[in-house]
Parts: C-alpha cells; sequence; structure tokens
C-alpha cells in the first residue's frame, strides 16, 4: 500500500513530469505550446490554483504553483489527464502520455526554496544545452511572460475539443507572485538575476569544454517520435520536500507523525468503524465519510 499524502493549504509545490520513454511528445511548436498553456490554465482555474512558472521542454515540464485551498492533487490529475489526452489526439497515439512513474512533487518549504525552484525551472533548457538564454526557449515559457509581465494566452484546441463544446474559446493563465515572496518586482528581478548568472556561467563552460548549444532552430526541427540520445540516471532523487535544514528536518519529523497517527487511526477505524484521522488527510476525506481534523480556512 502507497504511503498516505498529507495535503495541507497554502503550500508552494515544483511539479515534474517525463513524458514516456522520454520521448519528444512536448516537442515546441505553435500548436503544442498552446495546448500546454490551455489544459494549464484551464485546470488552475478549476482549481484555484496560483502558476508562478511553468516550463514545458521536449519530453518534460517543470511547474511552480502555489495552492491555497488543499486541492494540489485534483489539478495535477485534471492537467496531465487533460493535457495527455489532447496531445495523443493530435499525435494520432492511443497508449499513455507520461511516463509510468508519478511525478514528482516537492513541497517547498521557504521563500528560498520558491525561488531556487523558480530559477531551476526557468534555467533548465539553458542547463541541458538547448538554447543559451532562457527566453529563447521556444515552448511554453513562463520565465519569459514573468519578466515581462505579460499572461500567457492560449485558444481552445480545435484538434481534440468540439467546436460546441463547454470548453471555452481562450484561456489566460495569468502568471502569480504571492504576497507571501515579497514585492512581485523584487522577486521577478531577483529570479532573473540568479539566471543570467546560470547562463554566464553555461557559456563559459561550453568555451571550456568545447560542447555546443543545440539551438532555437535545431530544437523545432526535432521529431516528436525521437528520444534523448543520452543515458538517464536509474536513481534520481525524488524529495519530499525542500528547504533549508532548520525547516526540512521538522517538515519530515511532522510527516513522519502524520503517518504514525494516520496509521493508528486507520486501525481504529477498520476495527470499529470511527476513527478521527489527523489533518491534511486526503483519500479518505475526499472519497469516505471518514472524520479528519479539519485545518483553519484559507486566508
Amino acid at each position: 500500500m502507497s504511503r498516505p499524502r498529507q495535503i495541507l493549504r497554502e503550500q508552494f509545490y515544483l511539479l515534474t513530469r517525463r513524458c514516456t520513454q522520454r520521448q519528444f511528445l512536448l516537442r515546441p511548436d505553435e500548436v503544442t505550446n498552446n495546448a500546454f498553456i490551455y489544459c494549464l490554465a484551464v485546470a488552475a482555474k478549476r482549481f484555484k490554483i496560483d502558476i508562478l512558472l511553468t516550463i514545458a521542454e521536449s519530453n518534460h515540464h517543470h511547474t511552480v504553483c502555489y495552492d491555497r485551498r488543499g486541492k494540489f492533487p485534483q489539478f495535477v490529475e485534471h492537467f496531465h489527464k487533460l493535457l495527455a489526452r489532447c496531445m495523443n489526439a493530435r499525435w494520432g497515439r492511443a497508449e499513455n502520455l507520461w511516463a509510468s512513474e508519478e511525478p514528482c512533487i516537492t513541497r517547498l518549504l521557504d521563500r528560498e526554496a520558491v525561488i531556487a525552484k523558480l530559477v531551476y525551472a526557468a534555467a533548465n533548457p539553458v542547463k541541458d544545452l538547448l538554447v543559451q538564454r532562457a527566453v529563447q526557449w521556444p515552448g511554453a515559457n513562463g520565465y519569459r511572460h514573468m519578466i515581462f509581465n505579460q499572461p500567457m494566452r492560449a485558444r481552445r484546441p480545435h484538434h481534440f475539443f468540439r467546436e460546441n463544446g463547454v470548453m471555452p474559446e481562450e484561456e489566460t493563465l495569468e502568471l502569480v507572485i504571492p504576497s507571501v515572496l515579497g514585492p512581485r518586482e523584487e522577486v521577478i528581478e531577483e529570479v532573473k538575476q540568479r539566471v543570467e548568472k546560470i547562463e554566464l556561467a553555461m557559456q563559459r563552460h561550453c568555451q571550456a569544454t568545447g560542447r555546443k548549444i543545440l539551438g532555437r532552430a535545431r530544437v523545432l526541427r526535432q521529431s516528436w517520435k525521437a528520444c534523448p540520445t543520452s543515458e538517464t540516471s536509474r536513481r534520481t532523487l525524488r524529495p519530499r520536500f525542500a528547504g533549508r535544514v532548520d525547516v526540512r528536518v521538522p517538515a519530515l519529523q511532522a510527516y513522519r507523525e502524520f503517518l504514525a497517527e494516520h496509521a493508528a487511526a486507520r486501525r481504529d477505524w477498520l476495527a470499529t468503524g470511527t476513527a478521527l484521522f489527523p489533518r491534511g488527510t486526503y483519500w479518505l476525506a475526499r472519497f469516505t465519510p471518514a472524520s479528519v481534523i479539519l485545518e483553519p480556512p484559507p486566508r
């Protein structure tokens, strides 16, 4: 049995998911970029998730989110299912779009962790030697929209959704910087400066090693059926939490306590039919009449 999830309100997350077999099923072009933004915007609006930044590379995406209401699992499920069906219709596929492993979801515990993951997501195409500057990435690129203070807009993908259906004709994804991180302009400037440092470091790396950057034009010419030729690590860490040691250690301890309390409540529930599950219990609270300690209302 998998471990129970603890879903709390007002949490930051980094969401990452890869395509099956590392295939370039999200290879940038106008249709793919539009579909990605549209499905993300629809899911975020439906479950009231704030999107800080998203980057869709050819075979995976990184998205930094803020969940005010404890709806993050529903958002993740809806977004990934909607995009998978939309892209399979586009490519004429019937198999799974996403890798069989679960998406990597990391809860970001402090401001520095959020900023670091914003930088990580934005600079990922640069670190992967795909483009020289982050704004040059031709896929769905929230970083470019963030630094120019522009929303991400998309039209309903007509290759999948019905013309007379209920889905909106257009969707707008406003990239949000929650006030708990500080003034929007300061956060964006901090992210921009850190990304520029990575861009400079990668330029120096290429000069020192002779490695070449693939470039925007060659990225766009790649086949969606292709895969990277490089080997991938089979022991990649999938951290549950990210943050300073002084916040990460208490978070890990609190999660262990949650697991112990959940296990004890489950034993009582199976034995007697009544139990009180700990705060943050998600699946049982959503799908059964089990009693769960309530969280304070969202601010």
